[in-house]
Parts: structure tokens; C-alpha cells; sequence
């Protein structure tokens, strides 16, 4: 079915309730049952704020990832903690995450448990919106651990994680998820600097499996923890390889950069669907709906309305809920009141 003009979506991950946050860090005085009552809890106050607002599509709000990517890594076996490189004081930044080294062929035999959360989302939402279903893609992945030498390098460990990734994202749709993103964040930013050919190479490969079968996306922006980016912030070292990216739709932060680059939208709109980040994740002013009318009337000069979509830069799990709540409110009335004077 095509996809309304100037879709409302997401990307993934929605802020914790203040309460899960600290239920998280006091586990031990809980029991499974207790846990899972807590995950439930917490996807149907994402899926509420969400489906308020009135998005298109929807997520569960990645409520059981605790981090990007280490969550994951719980399901891996192969990897142990890291600390001896982590910084631990000073300013809130990426060099304050955890590494895990590599000490035996990666495997993950019970998936990366992105299946159970679509299942829980399907549960707990009624018939409406469409469900999305966010994974890393097997670079990101990759970006905490250290070869150890087990393997060469990160395009090693890449490689290693390729067929897991692509054995999860089958599952996913055998599971009947419509929808599903692989994010890249980490292939934006390293762009400037590594083989922009061998990152499409390697998407491409993880994907061919399910190409066809969903509706695949991807994310690329430049980085958002602790509300901080890591990566050179620029689209140009991109083009003209990722647009053989095998996707149905491409999501490019804007908003956090001042639409820097705008006219560079074109250049994917004539390959793929174009989802524009519109909303800042990383600043607390609260776009009203007139900037947002703003803003997509300029994406409209590059992307055609059929082929738009208009998003948060990133996922809003390092921003406040009241503040997300309400830019995806005004969010959503822009984009309604664009779709409807087209």
C-alpha cells in the first residue's frame, strides 16, 4: 500500500518513565513477573504518547533497551566487559559508554530479542497505527567492541555480526512486522573518512534477505547520546553510494543542523522514499506547528509530498518526556495541516 504523503513517524526509541529508570537500577528487589509487568507498563505509556500525538506509525519505544547497542549484547555470547578505556568523569559523552572485548567467535542463539518486543507491541497496541521495529545494523553494532584477536579488525566483527543481524530481521518479518528500520548511525559518521562503496556493500548484504518482504528503512544521523553527537556532521561524504543503499525509505537528521544541506535530499528522493528529521532531539525548544508547516514546506522543494515523511533527528530517549510528547504533537498537526492544503 503507498504510504500516505507526508507520513508522521518515528525512529525508535521513546524516553523511559522516571520510575522505570529506577526500578532499572534496583532489579534485584524485583521478580520476572514484576519485571515483565514494569516492560509492559512502560511500551503502553510510549505507545499512549505516541498514538495521542497521532503518528502514522509507531514503536514500542525500545522500553527494554537500557542502551543502543549493549543492550543487544546481552544477547551475544563471545564478548566480555571492558572497562580499562571508558572514561569515567567529567563531561556526559560517548567516551563514557562501555567496550566489551571479543574472546570467542561471536554467536547469538536466541536471537537479539527484537522479535519479543514486536510481538509485545502487537499485543498491547489496537488496530491503528503502523508497528516499527528499529535494529542496529551489524557496523553500529559492532562500534563497542574490540577485536581482541579473535578478529582483525571492526570490518571483521562487522562481518561476524552480519548473519546474525540478517537472521534477526528475517524473523521479524516471519513474525509479520510490515515495518522495520536498520540503523546505520555509525556508517553517517564514519562516511567522511572510510569506503563509502564497502558500507553500501555491506547494508545491502544484511538486508537482501528480507528486501521486498517489509517496508526497510534506514537511519543515518550523526550521532545522539547523552544528547551529544559524535560524528562529522555532514551529508556530502554520503553521496552519491548511499543511494544504493536496498531501502524503501532513508531517514537524514536536518533539524539539529539547521537544514544544512537541504538541497542534498534530492539526490536519495530520486532512489527511495525520503523520511526528514524536522524535530531537534538534542535542543528543548519546542517547534510550533507553524515552524513545522515551515519546515516542510522547504523539504517540499527537494522531496515530493508523496514521497516525504517527517520525523524526530533521532530517537527521543535522551530527551524529557514532557518535552518529546509535545514536539510530537506539534509535530504531527504541522505535517496535518501541510498534508491537507496539498
Amino acid at each position: 500500500m503507498q504510504p500516505l504523503p507526508i507520513r508522521t513517524t518515528v525512529i525508535g526509541s521513546y524516553p523511559f518513565p522516571g520510575w522505570l529508570e529506577f526500578a532499572s537500577q534496583n532489579l534485584d528487589k524485583f521478580g520476572p513477573a514484576d519485571i515483565e509487568e514494569m516492560i509492559e507498563d512502560a511500551v503502553v505509556a510510549a505507545v499512549h504518547d505516541q498514538i495521542a500525538a497521532g503518528l502514522d506509525v509507531i514503536t514500542d519505544g525500545e522500553q527494554t533497551r537500557l542502551d543502543f547497542n549493549l543492550s543487544f549484547y546481552g544477547y551475544l555470547k563471545g564478548i566480555e566487559p571492558n572497562e580499562s578505556e571508558t572514561r569515567k568523569f567529567g563531561p556526559p559523552a560517548h567516551d563514557q559508554r562501555g567496550k566489551h572485548n571479543v574472546v570467542e567467535p561471536l554467536t547469538a542463539p536466541k536471537g537479539l530479542g527484537a522479535v519479543a518486543e514486536y510481538q509485545r507491541l502487537k499485543r498491547l497496541v489496537p488496530a491503528g497505527p503502523t508497528l516499527k521495529c528499529s535494529i542496529p545494523g551489524p557496523y553500529t553494532l559492532s562500534g563497542r567492541m574490540l577485536p581482541g584477536g579473535i578478529y582483525k579488525d571492526r570490518f571483521a566483527i562487522t562481518e561476524a555480526l552480519l548473519p546474525i543481524v540478517q537472521k534477526e530481521l528475517e524473523a521479524l518479518v516471519a513474525a509479520g512486522c510490515t515495518e522495520i528500520t536498520v540503523d546505520e548511525p555509525s556508517m553517517s559518521c564514519y562516511a567522511y573518512k572510510e569506503d563509502t562503496k564497502r558500507f553500501v556493500d555491506i547494508f545491502n548484504r544484511t538486508v537482501e534477505t528480507v528486501v521486498g518482504k517489509c517496508r526497510l528503512s534506514t537511519h543515518l544521523c550523526f550521532g545522539n547520546f547523552k544528547g551529544r553527537p559524535v560524528g562529522y556532521r555532514s551529508i556530502q561524504p554520503m553521496l552519491p553510494d548511499f543511494t544504493d543503499l536496498k531501502v524503501d525509505e532513508v531517514h537524514i537528521e536536518m533539524a539539529n543542523r539547521e537544514f544544512a544541506e537541504i538541497e542534498l535530499l534530492a539526490p536519495f528522493a530520486e532512489k527511495m522514499d525520503v523520511a526528514v528529521g524536522i524535530i531537534d532531539v538534542k535542543n528543548y525548544y519546542v517547534e510550533t506547528v507553524d515552524e513545522v508547516v515551515s519546515r516542510i514546506r522547504k523539504c517540499l522543494q527537494y522531496v515530493p509530498a508523496e514521497k516525504l515523511a517527517v520525523a524526530p533527528d533521532c530517537g527521543l530517549s535522551q530527551t524529557a518526556r514532557w518535552a518529546s510528547r509535545q514536539k510530537l504533537v506539534n509535530m504531527v498537526k504541522g505535517a496535518k495541516a501541510v498534508r491537507e492544503g496539498l
